[in-house]
């Protein structure tokens, strides 16, 4: 799903768009910004669109102004787990972009969905011309690779109930309550943890006699402090970062 480059006549609404999206490209350079918006489209994407294959290679550097992106890795018996899934105002993947190599993951969109698409060569080139930009292409970097720092902890350090109850815990933190609703279906939020839907749902019933009440996709934390103790949170793998999930 790759579109067009834009018309002259449709590049101040994606300058319009830009300066909607904190952190991207707002505060560039003039120049640097019409450059790379010269080669550029917004574009709107309903739920279940495919954005790009694993094993293809960028044409387009995507920068996320609204919804979310699911990243996905597939085995070649296609089996599919959810990596990640990218917020706005981040890049997507910059780390292929940057370097013209495949996607090691397919992206999906879950919700209607707005983008910002900057043509990937005129990307690079504006990258490796303006400071300023480089340094918000790190600073995606860096979020990015410390979110899959925080991943391999979890994964490695913890149990399957561990993992589902720091999850629970986190997503309570963000939202700001003590019952809160699964964010999307259980077997994403499963296979996003590590485990299989089988083993999520063991998970949660083992975490009713540890402060949990599991009504559905209602989960409700009646007593933190017995939770807390059972899962082991970390403030170097469940920080309170990004918005919620």
């Amino acid at each position: 799903m790759e579109p067009s480059v834009v018309s002259r006549g449709e590049l101040s609404s994606a300058q319009d768009e830009a300066r909607e999206a904190p952190g991207l490209l707002r505060g560039l350079p003039i120049a640097t910004r019409e450059a790379v918006l010269r080669h550029s489209v917004v574009h709107s994407v309903g739920a279940g669109t495919v954005l790009f294959e694993q094993g293809e290679t960028p044409n387009f550097q995507h920068a996320l102004l609204s919804g979310s992106i699911h990243l996905f890795g597939r085995s070649s018996e296609a089996r599919e787990v959810l990596i990640d899934v990218v917020e706005p105002p981040d890049l997507v993947i910059p780390a292929a972009v940057m370097t013209a190599s495949p996607y090691l993951v397919r992206a999906r969109v879950l919700e209607p969905t707005k983008l910002l698409m900057l043509e990937a060569r005129a990307f690079r080139d504006a990258v490796a011309h303006d400071p300023a930009l480089a340094q918000i292409v790190i600073q995606s970097l860096a979020g990015q690779f410390r979110r899959m720092v925080r991943q391999i902890k979890n994964l490695k350090l913890r149990s399957s109930n561990q993992r589902v109850g720091c999850y629970i815990l986190a997503l309570s933190r963000r939202q700001g309550r003590e019952s809160v609703v699964l964010p999307y279906e259980k077997n994403l939020i499963a296979s996003e943890l590590g485990v299989t839907r089988e083993s999520f749902s063991r998970a949660l019933a083992a975490l009713s006699r540890e402060g949990v009440v599991i009504d559905g996709d209602r989960i409700s934390i009646v007593d933190r402090g017995k939770l807390e103790a059972a899962c082991g949170p970390d403030p170097l793998i469940d920080p309170d970062e990004g918005p919620a999930r």
